[in-house]
């Protein structure tokens, strides 16, 4: 056990650096911040395209249609905007400055690097909607982390504009705002001159086609996914929180993929990537992390009364993807019987998700960003229509198959412990 206690300590000081880590941190943060505009903008997009003829004849006969779509043009139409803002500001909070300010600038260094176009009156720009959704994501994270990193060196080395005694606060914090900002538009003047000297003509482009493409091409594969599935539940086995720091790094790349299905759902199209995501929540989380429901269904007809309490516990929870009563109630980490099917149980129902989706029995998933507290089978239902939540009952029984012969001898050996114990109870008592 001191090794395996050794080990857990270096996996979570390794975590820990990642997870703390001031620029992977400020894009998990403000990526999750964006999580009300996401789902607002999912759930939208399902009422504005839901698959019905005669709901979509409704929409259009009664003019509602048009009111239906305005929110997917405000929300997810518009992610690397918002995305800019979070991301700076939580850059700014994390090194104790003000977030507004470096949200502002970091805005204003987004549109600095924006490719405008010209209307029909040839006088007037205007921003289009291309590099403003999913497309620009990456130049929002790049953006915000940049105008976030000279923003706080600026402040911190204190070469801002210092306003007397006696000026409010508010005054104050606006001019020292003033210096960084300066900066920060030459910085980024110099940048989009650089670029529009580039067959690439702007930094959006080249982001896009050299960094943003192969990057959610690698992440989005088979193999990336599976290994990330792995990664997560080897740290939770340790006690790590695995999905918060895979997801510190891979998050951006799922959420891109899983925005570009959403706008391909919003044009009645299938999207074209199978990972994305909605994938992690559909498919590996059936329970929540290891895939743990079949295991908590077991646990219901437990003959120990230590696991079928339990079981009455976290059963409701493990339905809607929380299942932290049983990690560390149970416990399953650090728990060598329980190991193999924890690890290897969500890996066999997202690949067999995987295998299902690229020979087109199961959809796509439409990219609906499915919420924490919703139900297995209905969030499949969501994101996929009958076909996943059917696909889920079948990962429900795969969970239990998986889980049960190795429950069912810890349940034996609780058993009789308890017996012993009762027994004991008994003796005593008689001797009273």
């Amino acid at each position: 056990m001191a090794g395996g206690s050794e080990w857990r300590g270096k996996i979570q000081k390794f975590s820990n650096k990642i997870q703390k880590n001031i620029y992977i941190s400020s894009i998990s943060n403000g990526l999750m911040a964006l999580m009300p505009i996401l789902i607002l903008g999912a759930i939208f997009s399902l009422i504005n395209a839901l698959r019905i003829e005669a709901y979509q004849n409704f929409l259009t006969n009664t003019g509602l249609k048009a009111l239906t779509s305005m929110p997917m043009t405000v929300t997810t139409d518009l992610i690397a905007i918002y995305a800019t803002f979070s991301i700076a500001y939580n850059f700014a909070t994390q090194k104790k400055q003000q977030g507004f300010s470096a949200g502002i600038l970091a805005l204003m260094g987004f549109f600095l690097v924006t490719p405008k176009g010209v209307l029909e009156d040839g006088a007037t720009a205007a921003l289009g909607y291309s590099w403003l959704g999913a497309k620009g994501l990456f130049v929002a994270i790049i953006i915000a982390l940049i105008v976030g990193t000279v923003y706080n060196f600026v402040l911190e080395k204190k070469l801002y504009i210092k306003m007397p005694k006696g000026v409010p606060p508010t005054v104050e914090k606006s001019f020292a705002a003033l210096t960084p900002g300066f900066l920060i538009a030459i910085l980024l003047l110099i940048i989009a001159a650089i670029f529009r000297a580039t067959p690439y003509e702007n930094m959006h482009e080249f982001v896009f086609n050299i960094i943003q493409t192969p990057l959610t091409s690698l992440g989005g594969s088979w193999w990336a996914m599976l290994i990330c599935v792995f990664v997560i539940h080897l740290l939770w086995f340790f006690g790590v929180h695995g999905t918060l720091v895979v997801y510190s790094v891979v998050g951006p790349i799922w959420v891109t993929l899983g925005l570009e299905n959403l706008e391909a759902y919003q044009q009645g199209l299938e999207g074209t990537n199978i990972v994305g995501s909605p994938f992690f929540p559909v498919y590996v989380l059936v329970g929540g992390a290891g895939a743990t429901l079949g295991l908590v269904i077991s646990m219901l007809f437990a003959k120990s009364k230590r696991y079928k309490t339990l079981g009455r516990l976290a059963i409701i929870p493990s339905f809607i993807g929380v299942n932290e009563p049983v990690i560390f109630g149970l416990p399953l980490v650090l728990n060598l019987r329980l190991m193999i099917p924890f690890i290897v149980t969500p890996i066999i129902t997202s690949g067999l998700a995987i295998l299902l989706t690229a020979i087109d029995i199961l959809p796509v998933l439409n990219g609906v960003q499915v919420p924490l507290g919703i139900p297995i089978i209905f969030n499949g239902w969501m994101t996929g229509g009958w076909r996943v939540g059917l696909f889920q009952i079948l990962l429900i029984a795969i969970s239990i198959a998986m889980y049960y012969p190795f429950f069912k001898k810890a349940d034996a050996e609780a058993l009789v412990e308890e017996q012993a114990v009762e027994s004991k109870e008994q003796a005593v008592q008689a001797q009273a």
